[in-house]
């Protein structure tokens, strides 16, 4: 982990195999191994996926923020564990999903996780997800971790 406890894009690729256009965190802050994490995603207006969810009012697709916190989680657990060759961190279920507000071009998706039970490879985590201090996005989730 970066010593000031603020992965970049390369630290976080380092720790997720996700590459564009699916890597979708810019910057994890605020790590508390095993605990919770920050995660930071700017949402610009070329993004791939706004030429087609809406062309004339572009949204950024709920399904993809929900990916969003997911690695988000992937790095807090990966990192946690001092695991960095890459492997997948595997969604087992995704639970009380709820979008609440419209994530828009020029946004920026503050992405908080906390981890709410680990045993052995398996974490269940609860993540929120603001646009300045409105909550968007929020959901359960339970995930997999490598050995």
């Amino acid at each position: 982990m970066a010593e000031s406890n603020i992965l970049g894009i390369e630290e976080i690729k380092k720790l997720l195999p996700h590459r564009y256009p699916f890597l979708l965190i810019d910057r994890v802050e605020n790590i508390v191994p095993g605990e919770s994490c920050v995660a930071y995603k700017n949402v610009s207006y070329d993004a791939w996926f706004f030429q087609g969810h809406f062309p004339n009012a572009p949204i950024m697709p709920g399904v993809l923020i929900i990916e969003a916190m997911a690695q988000a989680a992937g790095v807090l657990a990966l990192s946690s564990i001092n695991h960095n060759n890459a492997d997948s961190v595997l969604f087992a279920s995704i639970n009380n999903a709820k979008f609440k507000k419209q994530v828009v071009p020029g946004d920026t998706l503050r992405i908080e996780v906390k981890v709410i039970q680990k045993r052995a490879r398996i974490w269940k985590f609860e993540a929120q997800a603001f646009v300045k201090e409105d909550l968007s996005d929020e959901a359960e989730f339970v995930a997999v971790i490598p050995n």
